[in-house]
């Protein structure tokens, strides 16, 4: 993530923008050699999430770097949206994030920065405290939200499945 080509992250509203009220993060373009390994292992538990989720998954979206730095949050918001600039939004079946590193309520003393927590916001509304390695996937329709980091770097890495088709 360090050596990664950084640039705001952007959301999905009345087209696709950077919004600094809505969303403080970065998206971090790393080597290709990262992508490829992590495409791999991403697509290797797709029958898991599959199942998990109890849902026909078909594409996916191709993995996203976020980094979200002190003061760093994504207000309230679903994946999944309808928007002629970015017809795909539509298509997400399940979220996938994946933790790089751990917040210090996951880890102690031991983690990396505080805050940041993974919030979905939907009966059963759930609270998902980053540790590093962890993988989470939920539907994409899901209300959720990630609180504001607090001293430290929060990195994680997101994907979309689409509906299989």
């Amino acid at each position: 993530m360090d050596r990664g080509a950084a640039e705001a992250a952007e959301i999905l509203e009345a087209g696709v923008t950077a919004q600094p009220r809505t969303r403080n993060a970065s998206l971090i373009e790393p080597g290709t050699d990262v992508i490829d390994l992590i495409e791999t292992r991403l697509e290797s538990a797709r029958d898991s999430i599959a199942a998990s989720l109890g849902l026909p998954l078909g594409d996916r979206e191709g993995v996203g770097f976020i980094r979200y730095p002190p003061g760093g949050f994504y207000k309230p918001h679903r994946d999944r949206g309808e928007d002629p600039q970015w017809p795909a939004a539509a298509r997400r079946a399940a979220a996938v994030v994946i933790f790089l590193n751990s917040s210090r309520e996951a880890s102690r003393a031991a983690g990396e920065f505080d805050g940041g927590i993974l919030r979905l916001l939907e009966p059963p509304a759930e609270t998902l405290i980053p540790r590093a390695g962890r993988l989470v996937a939920f539907p994409a329709d899901v209300l959720h939200e990630v609180t504001d980091v607090r001293g430290g770097t929060r990195d994680t890495i997101v994907d979309w499945f689409y509906f299989r088709r």
